[in-house]
């Protein structure tokens, strides 16, 4: 093979990748005025660099194929820090081996690139067989805590069977997203945990967790919703006792599943909740963010639960590895009250939603509860519809 269709290979595959990293990205105009939308995903496989994933010597690789391919990237946590927007992606290669990869960005919509190197995450005694959703939370012992997922295969499952896994909530931190301390996993009384989320400040002195406890690796089981438990080491939690922060409720978005999102942010109000519902179709499941604000000073306490989702997947969002899915693990909340919802969507992509504080506590605030039932909703509906004619008629629009 010559060098020259290398080198055209080389230049083709590079060019893309640049042109990628380099595309400007516009909100889409329209929308719900809660939050805007934007055109183009923030970070995709395309975005990861030529160098991870071909061999760039022409004598070892006459082809210039692809040695270790990168299938996608999603769920990624975020932080913004020194001015600059910083995503911890999920990148997950061909060999469905998933890890954590970080990214920035200057203004938090676009431009967003690689660092040279994906994040070397210690492992424990216990080897972990994949990692994954990391969630990022600055505490206030000085800390910035990563909390993920860790799956290791199920040792009491039948011999053939090679799916059944168990999941728990792995634990690290760091001061500057190069150097990671690996701490124990948490342990509580559930079988299995996922969408663990640590709250950003002490409770009663201890440590303060969000929870989803479940009974298997899929199903929740008994698990009645989001939970909430405390632990007075960090080093190596324990949650003895959980509590159910937010339940799952039946003919609703969040029938099957639901978690926890990114850490809540903290407003004059309350603590604003971002989390994933989870509702089965004939289609398979269907995941949609929704909203919620519990107490300023006892957050497992809801006083706000406005009904249906604040976001589903919408056009393309819906096509991917596992469709009709968006899910949200981090945001970046900006001293000026904006805020950057980062979601990823049918486990492919990652994309992000803008808006501020304000118009999501306003959101929480003032939209009505789900009333549970096809005739309330509609009572409800007519509420507003005799509302608004009211208001026509009076010549005020």
């Amino acid at each position: 093979m010559t060098t020259s269709y290398f080198k055209q290979r080389y230049e083709a595959v590079h060019t893309r990748w640049e042109q990628t990293v380099a595309r400007k990205n516009e909100p889409v105009q329209g929308g719900n005025g809660i939050y805007e939308r934007y055109a183009l995903p923030v970070l995709t496989n395309e975005h990861v660099p030529p160098f991870w994933r071909y061999d760039l010597n022409p004598e070892t690789n006459p082809y210039f194929m692809e040695r270790i391919g990168v299938n996608c990237v999603f769920n990624p946590g975020a932080i913004f820090l020194g001015g600059k927007y910083y995503l911890v992606a999920r990148v997950e290669g061909n060999d469905r081996k998933s890890f954590f990869a970080i990214a920035e960005s200057d203004n938090g919509v676009d431009g967003f690139t690689f660092w040279n190197h994906p994040v070397v995450l210690p492992e424990t005694d216990e080897p972990d067989t994949n990692v994954y959703d990391m969630r990022l939370v600055q505490h206030e012992d000085g800390y910035i805590y990563g909390l993920f997922c860790t799956e290791r295969k199920d040792p009491d499952a039948p011999r053939g069977d090679l799916s059944s896994a168990v999941a728990q909530c792995g634990i690290v931190r760091t001061k500057d997203l190069k150097t990671w301390e690996r701490l124990a996993d948490l342990k509580s009384r559930s079988a299995q945990q996922r969408n663990v989320v640590l709250h950003p400040e002490f409770i009663e002195g201890k440590y303060a967790f969000y929870t989803r406890p479940q009974d298997g690796f899929i199903d929740t089981g008994s698990g009645g919703g989001i939970g909430w438990g405390l632990s007075a080491s960090i080093e190596e939690a324990v949650v003895e006792e959980e509590i159910i922060v937010d339940e799952r409720l039946y003919h609703t978005i969040k029938e099957v599943k639901n978690g926890q999102g990114p850490a809540p942010i903290k407003t004059s109000e309350g603590w604003l909740h971002i989390a994933h519902g989870v509702r089965n179709t004939a289609a398979g499941l269907r995941y949609v963010l929704y909203a919620f604000m519990t107490d300023l000073n006892e957050p497992w306490k809801p006083i706000y639960t406005p009904g249906g989702h604040l976001l589903a997947p919408e056009g393309e969002e819906r096509i991917g590895d596992v469709s009709n899915v968006v899910f949200s693990n981090g945001l970046a909340v900006r001293d000026n009250g904006d805020v950057f919802l980062y979601y990823a969507s049918s486990d492919t992509r990652c994309h992000v939603a803008t808006t501020t504080v304000d118009r999501l506590v306003d959101y929480v605030k003032h939209t009505p509860q789900d009333p549970l039932r096809s005739y309330a909703c509609v009572q409800q509906r007519i509420a507003l519809i005799d509302r608004n004619l009211e208001f026509l008629a009076g010549g005020r629009a």
